[in-house]
């Protein structure tokens, strides 16, 4: 592993196994999808449920900033294993948090057990990931952060008739993060001695003069704006779809996220196997004038065909275009830094899920309609496709330069 893993095999037990945290983290978000109506439920006064629902991705986005500066590859387990303990505890306790003041307690908590967690399982399996794999490694990392959205929510409504509230199914994926505390607990020394096996400048703490010229490197930060923009728009898909469905009254819009869904999962299981064969730079551009396109089409889909087609569309899309992004962005950083260049594709996320429906909120009140957010989203991707053209490719590494010469 000491030069940067060129000579590692992608699926190794230390990837699977981070892989299957992934997992079990997103399992303890995913459930959350009915938490607005479990608010309700509970009592808590309308005015309080949009804040809670947004709560915990706020605490992850302003939290992750603290975060990332001091998180390196050698605290990093330590920090995953004592997450995993708090994430336990915070799913546990919506049993008896039936106030506003705990329910803020609770969900900042939550925001902070998610953050630590993630960062650090992140900041050790790009550890694990060959240089000449990365489209294939970082198709399937995104495949694990995908599965519980496919599984939990329908588990879960099949749970809900079982139990007495949801807050029971909540506390139930806990078990999800005990299994992972087992495995981690079980690989603990294989891991260790493999992060050991790494060059010395990959197991210190990057410093604060590296982390500035960092975000000077032209490639490095045009990549992390662009996967903002597009998670901007992807959010604004994530909440908007079901009022703008509404609206238009042409699908279903279960039907729309799942067919979504599946054909983002199964893009990144098979197109990971070739992503590396090809020429990246190339399909990103492709992909991404693909998915103006098709985001604004959605508002104007003229019959129910055409709407799930383009939810093949936008699946085969955001299943090429992140994974690219992440591959893209590993190749263009220094090996020291590629832990924290991709935990800040996870603050990208956090800041797109929280600012989008503030924003779209804030538009909808001024007398906007949903096809108005969904223009303003292919803006967004518009303006990444831009970035992307200013990137001079074949090799990104030799575009890492200062901005100076822009």
């Amino acid at each position: 592993m000491g030069d940067s893993a060129s000579t590692q095999k992608l699926l190794s037990c230390e990837f699977l196994a981070l892989c299957l945290i992934i997992v079990a983290a997103f399992c303890n978000v995913s459930v959350f999808y009915s938490f607005y109506h479990y608010l309700g439920a509970i009592g808590i006064p309308v005015a309080w449920r949009g804040f809670l629902v947004g709560l915990e991705p706020m605490a992850a986005f302003i939290l992750r900033l603290v975060v990332l500066p001091w998180l390196h590859v050698q605290n990093a387990l330590l920090v995953a294993m004592i997450s995993l303990v708090l994430l336990i505890a915070v799913s546990c306790s919506y049993l008896w948090a039936l106030t506003v003041p705990a329910m803020i307690i609770l969900r900042i908590l939550h925001g902070a057990a998610f953050v630590l967690l993630t960062s650090a399982v992140i900041a050790l399996v790009v550890n694990f990931i060959p240089s000449k794999k990365s489209g294939q490694g970082f198709s399937t990392l995104s495949v694990a952060t995908m599965i519980p959205y496919a599984v939990i929510p329908p588990l879960s409504e099949v749970l809900l008739p079982y139990v007495h509230t949801e807050a029971d199914v909540y506390a139930g994926v806990s078990i999800f993060s005990v299994a992972a505390f087992v495995l981690l607990l079980a690989l603990r020394g294989r891991i260790s001695r493999a992060i050991q096996s790494l060059d010395g400048v990959l197991l210190r703490r990057p410093s604060l003069a590296e982390i500035r010229d960092n975000f000077h490197m032209r490639a490095v930060l045009l990549l992390l704006v662009t996967i903002l923009l597009v998670y901007l728009a992807h959010a604004t898909f994530f909440y908007f779809m079901k009022d703008l469905s509404l609206q238009t009254g042409i699908g279903d819009v279960g039907i729309f996220f799942s067919i979504c869904m599946l054909t983002m999962i199964a893009v990144r299981i098979f197109g990971g196997l070739i992503f590396d064969r090809m020429d990246k730079p190339r399909l990103l551009k492709i992909s991404l004038c693909i998915l103006i396109v098709c985001i604004i089409m959605l508002p104007i889909a003229p019959a129910r065909t055409s709407f799930y087609f383009l939810a093949v569309v936008y699946g085969l899309c955001m299943g090429v275009i992140l994974p690219l992004l992440n591959a893209l962005l590993f190749s263009a950083s220094p090996p020291a830094l590629r832990g924290l260049n991709t935990n800040l594709t996870l603050f990208a996320l956090d800041a797109g899920y929280f600012f989008t429906p503030y924003l779209g909120g804030l538009l909808i009140t001024m007398g906007a309609g949903f096809d108005v957010l969904f223009y303003i989203g292919a803006g967004y991707v518009t303006l990444s496709l831009v970035f992307i053209a200013t990137l001079a490719f074949p090799d990104l590494k030799e575009q890492a330069r200062p901005l100076g010469s822009l």
